[in-house]
């Protein structure tokens, strides 16, 4: 079926699941800069915060892995897509009503279900939706609702914990009634195009990825094992700040760092891009897992709301540096006939990892949250002196050659 248009060459579908995105994310980052602090109020403490945080990301990873390939072979996306807005918006309602973070211990990782189960669809309908040589502007265009969702959640979060005076649940409730209104776009989204059944074989695994590939896996892996979960930075400001000022102010304050992280990720992610695309993907993650070590080690010695502050645009810089970038490194280094697969064992090396780091860093914390940051520091730099020791093994036309052996 053939995609209406509008825009000029921009299909219809790209602003409804941009529209979709955008409520989506006004309603879960209403949730997600206060949920740490909900959980530590029902009696959650670090190990709680971890295994929330942990679960719910690694669930999320390693579902991608496997959401575009079911897509593939029922031929039908939006059915998909559509589930997992569902889901997450189900589960968000419930959240308000929780008596135990036991219960986010099984919620959270539900709602990230419904993320797994419609990222990589999603993001294939945008592709098929998309006319040749212009998907860099419709993805454009679905990542701009996406991000002024987000940022949209999180200004509403802070007005109703400081100018209405909101409690924790309310906000929450409020947060899941807005999720539902993200189905709405999608009912008039047509499939692009009939995919047909009958996709090639899922493989997942290192066999056919050749040694630099398999090196870097190992390094990401590493590094994820120290990139705990943003609940604990939001706890660490939220606990200097209790010290120095009341309640209210001290719950609101990390709200806004959490709007400036967002606003420097979304700052710096193209321009990091199109700077690691000149000097290398390489050199750019070496300095990303720099940053995030001094991001940690910062965090352990601050006591000022001027260095948070600065912190907190170090955290979003970070992420603008290592997240798109791993990805696109990671497809560098894959052997062209194997990407899928590669990009499928990267997804889930990240997503098996996502659960020890928060578990750690939590079991960490509850001994002394100072060793949280410590141990995510410590990390990061021996990723960082590993991947620069091994650069010259991690290049592209190594893999190629890997490639281009395996089929003689």
């Amino acid at each position: 079926m053939k995609s209406r248009s509008i825009l000029g060459s921009v299909s219809i579908n790209i602003i409804l699941l941009g529209l979709a995105s955008f409520i989506n994310d006004t309603s879960s980052d209403m949730i997600w800069p206060i949920l740490p602090m909900f959980i530590t109020s029902i009696g959650g403490g670090g190990l709680a915060v971890g295994l929330i945080g942990g679960l719910g990301e690694s669930v999320s990873s390693i579902l991608k892995v496997f959401s575009g390939y079911w897509s593939d072979r029922l031929g039908r996306r939006k059915i998909l897509v559509t589930s997992g807005y569902a889901l997450s918006s189900v589960s968000k309602a419930l959240f308000p009503f929780v008596g135990s973070w036991i219960h986010l211990l099984i919620l959270r990782p539900i709602e990230r279900v419904g993320k797994g189960l419609r990222t990589a669809p999603r993001d294939a309908l945008i592709a098929d939706s998309s006319v040749e040589g212009r998907r860099g502007v419709s993805f454009g265009i679905h990542r701009a609702l996406d991000t002024s969702g987000a940022l949209l959640g999180s200004f509403l979060a802070f007005i109703f914990v400081w100018f209405l005076n909101l409690n924790f649940r309310s906000i929450l409730l409020i947060a899941a009634a807005i999720g539902f209104f993200a189905l709405v776009p999608l009912i008039p989204v047509r499939e692009a195009k009939a995919n047909g059944k009958g996709a090639a074989p899922f493989k997942i695994g290192l066999k056919e990825l050749g040694k630099p590939f398999k090196l870097f896996i190992a390094i990401v892996t590493l590094f994820t094992l120290g990139n705990f979960s943003y609940m604990f930075f939001i706890l660490r400001a939220r606990d200097v700040f209790y010290a120095v000022f009341p309640e209210r102010l001290a719950e609101a304050i990390p709200i806004l760092l959490y709007i400036l992280f967002n606003i420097s990720y979304a700052l710096f992610s193209i321009p990091l891009g199109r700077v690691s695309d000149r000097i290398g993907k390489g050199k750019v993650l070496i300095i990303g897992y720099v940053i995030f070590a001094l991001t940690c080690i910062g965090f352990i010695f601050s006591e000022t709301l001027q260095l948070f502050v600065a912190l907190f645009l170090m955290y979003g810089l970070f992420h603008a540096s290592v997240d798109a970038v791993q990805r696109a490194y990671a497809s560098d280094l894959a052997p062209e006939e194997w990407r899928g697969t590669a990009l499928g064992t990267f997804h889930a090396s990240i997503g098996l990892a996502t659960l020890p780091a928060s578990t750690i860093a939590g079991i960490l914390w509850d001994i002394e949250p100072k060793l949280t940051f410590a141990f995510g520091a410590s990390l990061a730099l021996a990723a960082a002196c590993l991947l620069t020791l091994l650069m010259g093994r991690l290049r592209p036309e190594r893999a190629f050659k890997f490639s281009q052996r395996r089929k003689i």
